[in-house]
């Protein structure tokens, strides 16, 4: 199995606990390094890691047991740091969305292939069984051809619960760049790359309150849309409707629906990894639950990264810098579709990911993840 993959974490803010849980206890990877701009929270973190030490965020980059630099902060840090680590010779695994603006990406992605060196990036929650059983249901034909998807995101806000929303509603934030990505990266798991969007965009509020935390009651202004709808033109001429809001209280509609000649399967919600899968057949008995039948069991964050360290050349990571690079293309195309008033086509295109086979949790756990 030879020695584990040596990872390095910069960002340790309040996502960083659910990947290190993954990571800690994993036989082919070892956190050596974290690093953090709150030298204390960096601190923190190494003491509950064995063998970690906590360093600056530059003798991280540079750490001769670092193979792979796990990018957790905030999007607007994710250019600097990952070209940094790209730069330094590292695989980059970053949190979503991949950049804040599209030049930054393409020009990462091309840096790094330039230099031999992988990217990933979040979502990997669709590498759980509840997206996974939903694509082997429709590339297995139980719902014919597939013809059309709606995804649904509604919230009244993040600032009700996070001490530190800020960076919510500025450029980069917005609920379609913060929530977009599992949404649309669930989209392209199910129904293949886009083509070309159409956008519409408003902002019901220029302020928002927090609600929580030691800043409770102060007054945030807000400077992107915040909600945003669109209609994403599938390669294979699929449409899907998209959703993302920040505005609304709650929703009925499933997460994401995907309709077939035959039938329709009701997604569960792309955020989390497995939940139930649903199937109403074409002049079925009514709305039936598929078993699991593809993806990692009980899967948590990092599984991503986990499965980007086993990729080879025969088959690239599968949440990887090319897929993040196509979902950002999408966003930022529904934003400006949304300004300009105009369809927009986009200057990317992705092979769709390559489907992960239902994967016991004792096995993605293990190094037999090579093997899929």
């Amino acid at each position: 199995m030879g020695d584990p993959h040596g990872v390095g974490v910069v960002g340790l803010g309040f996502i960083s606990r659910a990947y290190l849980n993954t990571l800690a206890d994993h036989p082919t990877v070892r956190v050596v390094a974290v690093a953090d701009l709150d030298a204390a929270r960096a601190d923190a973190a190494a003491a509950t890691i064995p063998g970690a030490e906590a360093v600056s965020v530059e003798r991280l980059l540079h750490h001769p047991d670092v193979a792979t630099v796990l990018n957790l902060t905030i999007p607007a840090a994710h250019a600097e740091i990952s070209g940094a680590a790209i730069d330094a010779g590292r695989n980059v695994y970053v949190e979503k969305p991949l950049t804040v603006a599209f030049p930054q990406a393409r020009s990462l992605i091309d840096r790094a292939a330039a230099a031999g060196v992988r990217v990933g990036c979040a979502p990997d929650t669709v590498l759980g069984t509840g997206t996974q059983t939903a694509r082997a249901a429709i590339d297995g034909g139980l719902i014919g051809r597939p013809f059309s998807a709606s995804a649904v995101m509604v919230t009244p806000g993040h600032e009700r619960w996070h001490p530190n929303p800020d960076f919510y509603y500025v450029p980069g934030g917005g609920p379609l760049m913060d929530m977009g990505p599992y949404y649309i990266s669930a989209l392209v798991h199910l129904l293949g790359p886009v083509r070309a969007v159409i956008g519409a965009a408003s902002r019901l509020r220029d302020s928002r309150v927090i609600g929580s935390g030691p800043r409770l009651g102060q007054r945030i202004p807000v400077e992107v849309p915040t909600h945003v709808s669109g209609v994403l033109e599938h390669a294979d001429g699929a449409l899907s409707t998209l959703t993302t809001t920040f505005d609304g209280v709650a929703t009925t509609a499933a997460p994401i629906e995907v309709q077939g000649e035959k039938g329709t399967l009701a997604v569960p919600d792309p955020n989390t990894f497995d939940g139930e899968v649903r199937h109403l057949a074409l002049d079925g008995p009514g709305w039936q639950v598929l078993e699991p039948r593809a993806g990692y069991v009980a899967a948590s964050r990092g599984v991503g990264l986990i499965d980007l360290v086993h990729a080879d050349e025969l088959r690239a990571p599968r949440a990887s810098g090319a897929v993040a690079l196509h979902v950002l293309d999408i966003m930022t195309a529904l934003l400006r579709s949304a300004e300009e008033g105009r369809r927009v086509e986009l200057t990317t295109a992705v092979d769709r990911p390559a489907a992960v086979p239902l994967t016991p949790a004792e096995d993605w756990l293990s190094a037999s993840a090579s093997e899929h």
